[in-house]
């Protein structure tokens, strides 16, 4: 699998707009969105687009953290109202939940699957969070978190004892469902990942991997 290599500012561009024209073309769009710093840029650059009508547009969200209030300034559903939802008024939007973690896989069937998802990847592979050795098969459910996420994360808390360590998140199952699926890997730190990921074995101890098994992903580097 190629990794293509451009500027950040290039890369979220390209996909925002990619975005855009797909809505124009087909507004009933489902879009799997992320969080992190990896895909503000591409929200960003959504934003700036006012004269697309995202109305019809649903969304999924990839994961979200167990016990921290939707309202918390660190969990995922905040980040999303700050970085898109305040400014996008889509039809809907989705959080994998404790109400909705047994039918979030068949929610997303049931409005077509995802056209387009937006994947970061993690230092030790993961992707959403499912941590090496999921199941590629896998469904959305409760995951504890590793050792590994927690030390990464743990730069958006002011305590490491205060990040979550568990999380709701998408399975592999879902994700490899999408039509169209971006990967966007961000600062030297995820270059020898991304190229053990993309280039290296498929192999359920790098969830991330199995992207090459998917007949439509594109995989964007920037430093």
């Amino acid at each position: 699998m190629r990794i293509k290599r451009n500027t950040y500012q290039k890369v979220c561009h390209l996909i925002a707009s990619n975005i855009r024209d797909k809505v124009k073309h087909n507004s009933h769009v489902v879009l799997g969105l992320a969080t992190g710093s990896t895909p503000i840029g591409i929200y960003e650059q959504l934003c700036k687009m006012k004269h697309t009508n995202f109305r019809d547009t649903t969304t999924f969200n990839l994961d979200e953290y167990v016990g921290l209030d939707k309202n918390h300034n660190q969990s995922y559903q905040y980040f999303m109202n700050k970085h898109l939802f305040n400014s996008i008024n889509f039809k809907k939007h989705h959080f994998p939940n404790k109400d909705n973690l047994n039918q979030y896989d068949l929610m997303i069937t049931n409005t077509g699957g995802i056209d387009i998802q937006i994947l970061g990847i993690g230092t030790n592979g993961h992707i959403a969070f499912n941590e090496p050795g999921s199941h590629r098969h896998s469904s959305t459910r409760i995951v504890d978190l590793s050792e590994n996420t927690i030390n990464d994360n743990s730069r958006f808390f002011e305590n490491i004892n205060d990040v979550p360590t568990q999380a709701y998140t998408m399975g592999m199952s879902s994700i490899m469902s999408a039509d169209k699926i971006y990967l966007i890997a961000m600062g030297r730190h995820k270059k020898e990942i991304l190229e053990e990921a993309m280039l290296g074995d498929v192999t359920e101890e790098i969830p991330a991997s199995i992207l090459q098994e998917h007949p439509n992903c594109e995989v964007f580097y920037s430093e």
